[in-house]
């Protein structure tokens, strides 16, 4: 087994949404090598940052990258192995970039209760709390607004029907096995 301790420099912008780990910034890696019959198991650790704007209130955020990984690279050729090694040499840099830009995430918040903006003026929530967030009605939902649901069940009823031969459903069971002896 090998352990290595890596800084990658980021050569180019990973991830295009609102949020990616920037070209130049350093992405820590902990890498351990460990020889297998049928290859080298890498297990990767990566920690870094991504810098991008908040999904709800558009503010400048950066955000912790915590990725860990394992992958096989195969000694032969002759296998079907996704990632081979090459003159003693492994290219783990798709890898690499692939685990980090799904790490990344869609809708990137600057915290959890984030109000976002005022859908009408633009203007953060957070910074002007006379400002407050309109709940949005379904139109199609509207007419049961006053709704209340004051139905009550009557057991007794279903009782009563089943003693005289009739299923809840108002069938009785008499006409279901008559119906069964006709097939």
């Amino acid at each position: 087994m090998h352990e290595r301790e890596l800084d990658i420099v980021v050569p180019e912008d990973l991830g295009a949404g609102l949020v990616s780990v920037k070209a130049g910034s350093t992405l820590e890696t902990d890498l351990r090598l460990e020889a297998m019959h049928e290859g080298i198991l890498a297990t990767f650790s990566i920690t870094g940052t991504a810098e991008g704007i908040c999904g709800r209130c558009l503010k400048d955020i950066a955000l912790p990258v915590r990725v860990h990984f394992s992958e096989l690279f195969g000694y032969s050729q002759d296998e079907a192995f996704e990632f081979e090694i090459s003159d003693d040499h492994v290219d783990a840099e798709s890898l690499i970039r692939d685990a980090v830009v799904l790490s990344l995430p869609f809708q990137p918040v600057c915290r959890r209760d984030c109000p976002g903006l005022d859908s009408e003026t633009g203007q953060p929530l957070e910074d002007s709390p006379e400002l407050e967030p309109i709940e949005a009605t379904d139109p199609r939902w509207s007419a049961l607004a006053g709704f209340q649901a004051s139905t009550t069940i009557n057991t007794d009823e279903n009782i009563h029907a089943d003693k005289h031969g009739v299923d809840s459903d108002g069938v009785g069971s008499d006409s279901v096995d008559s119906y069964r002896e006709e097939k």
